[in-house]
């Protein structure tokens, strides 16, 4: 029984705890743009091409 005199203040501070984070989420803009982070997984990078080595004696340029 003594065991709740710890556990209720301590879950009422992580209740406390969650409201305050989601708050500051809120006010700064967490939640602005769901859609894009969601979205920019489907679309490829533009790819970049290797730049060949340079070979001694390759006159070709």
């Amino acid at each position: 029984m003594s065991i709740l005199f710890v556990l209720i203040p301590l879950g009422l501070a992580l209740l406390g705890l969650a409201i305050w984070g989601f708050i500051w989420a809120v006010n700064n803009d967490q939640f602005e743009d769901l859609d894009q982070a969601a979205h920019s997984i489907l679309f490829d990078d533009d790819p970049v091409a290797p730049e060949a080595p340079d070979r001694p004696g390759d006159e070709s340029s």
